[in-house]
């Protein structure tokens, strides 16, 4: 991506979105353990969704769309990654020129071998996500040279680069080194899978990392948007309606009743879909039994 040429042909949009911008509800927080600072439920992913074929201004005022209306909405998390391609330059630069980077909660990750290899990546993420001096959340992603990279984060940590330190993963098979990291290093966030649909971490990782005052984070939420292949043309049930108004907030909102998950990061381009996905985040949040019930309607058990 020529970067000049990023900037120069998004501008123009931005300031038009810029001018119209601002918060219009609370969204429901929850307390990171560790700090007790409080953290909006639904935050945005930007795997795949924030790396466009291409970056001239069509394709870009989506993005700066989306992040608009989570912002409007209560939301603050974005979560990113060096492996997610342009991801991280693009959700930088869109905040920037909206005038929200900093006011929102960036987690991004460190995804290679080595603490010299490790140090030059999380600067260079800092950079393109247009927070060089300190960011809120650096992760290990899916392990990779974990213990390396922990020592690294905790002096960062010390030294004020970054606020909290986690570890993440995409796969249940991985839980179980999760767990004991969890359980055994001073983490503030696991980030995991967990569905409606996947549910493997209700056993043991979601309780330990409560018992450890470890906040998480979850990802695909939706499992990669297969859950809506059933439901997509079937009315919500109104017993479901009561607490949600749509199969995406049915679907959050089942999640974050779980008292372990501080926030859901479910990944999209559409505004549309940002706004439905935030409004999981307002509300009521489903009893155990009306949670249980979601299941049977889903064809699970």
């Amino acid at each position: 991506m020529d970067r000049r040429t990023f900037l120069a042909t998004s501008a123009g949009a931005f300031a038009a979105l810029k001018g119209g911008m601002q918060r219009t509800s609370t969204m429901l927080t929850r307390p990171i353990p560790s700090s007790g600072e409080a953290l909006p439920v639904v935050g945005l992913g930007t795997w795949q969704t924030f790396d466009p074929p291409r970056t001239d201004e069509a394709s870009l005022a989506p993005l700066a769309e989306t992040l608009k209306t989570l912002h409007e909405l209560g939301g603050r998390v974005v979560d990113s990654s060096p492996m997610y391609g342009k991801s991280e330059e693009v959700a930088g630069t869109l905040s920037e020129r909206l005038g929200l980077n900093d006011d929102l909660w960036i987690a991004t990750k460190v995804w290679t071998r080595g603490e010299r290899e490790g140090i030059a990546q999380m600067e260079a993420s800092m950079r393109l996500l247009r927070r060089p001096r300190r960011i809120e959340l650096m992760q290990v992603h899916n392990l990779v040279d974990w213990s390396t990279h922990v020592r690294t984060l905790r002096r960062w940590k010390e030294e004020g680069r970054v606020k909290y330190i986690g570890v993440t993963h995409y796969v249940p098979s991985a839980f179980p080194e999760l767990e004991r990291i969890v359980r055994q290093e001073r983490v503030d966030f696991v980030q995991l899978p967990y569905s409606v649909a996947l549910r493997d971490a209700e056993s043991r990782l979601l309780p330990a990392a409560r018992d450890a005052g470890v906040a998480v984070l979850v990802n695909r939420p939706f499992e990669g948007g297969t859950l809506f292949r059933d439901v997509r043309q079937r009315p919500l049930p109104p017993d479901i309606g009561a607490w949600a108004e749509s199969w995406a907030q049915a679907f959050l909102k089942f999640l974050l009743a779980h008292p372990a998950v501080t926030c859901v990061i479910p990944g999209t381009a559409n505004p549309r879909h940002v706004r439905d996905n935030a409004r999981a985040g307002h509300g009521r949040l489903p009893s155990d039994a009306e949670r249980a019930a979601l299941l049977p309607a889903l064809g699970l058990r």
